[in-house]
């Protein structure tokens, strides 16, 4: 099985969040004893933002054993499908495009999901 991870739980791990780092940490392991770990190119951005620099980035992603998987262009127009409806009906700002970029790249790329 393939699991796409989301940023907090990576945040998590190499936050040193005391309470939920452990507990991803543990969890990521858990998945990857069921197949691949995989992240989109938003979660590798998002991820990558909370380092000093990519290698740094790069290195700290490949010790967890999870791989980059590209956004397809079927999941990117699916985000931005959900996106209109969502905005059509009256849904806040309070979420943005790359919460859907996400949630389409792990139901057309990933069997499941970690967040």
């Amino acid at each position: 099985m393939i699991t796409a991870v989301d940023t907090n739980v990576l945040i998590d791990i190499f936050g040193g969040d005391l309470r939920y780092g452990p507990l991803s940490r543990v969890a990521l392991e858990d998945c990857s004893a069921e197949g691949a770990l995989v992240v989109s190119d938003v979660v590798w951005a998002e991820t990558a933002a909370a380092f000093p620099n990519v290698s740094d980035a790069e290195a700290a992603i490949a010790t967890l054993g999870v791989d980059f998987h590209a956004l397809a262009p079927d999941a990117a127009s699916m985000a931005g499908d959900a996106w209109r409806a969502y905005r059509a009906a009256c849904g806040p700002r309070t979420r943005v495009v790359a919460d859907f970029l996400v949630a389409a790249h792990t139901k057309t790329q990933a069997g499941t999901s970690r967040t």
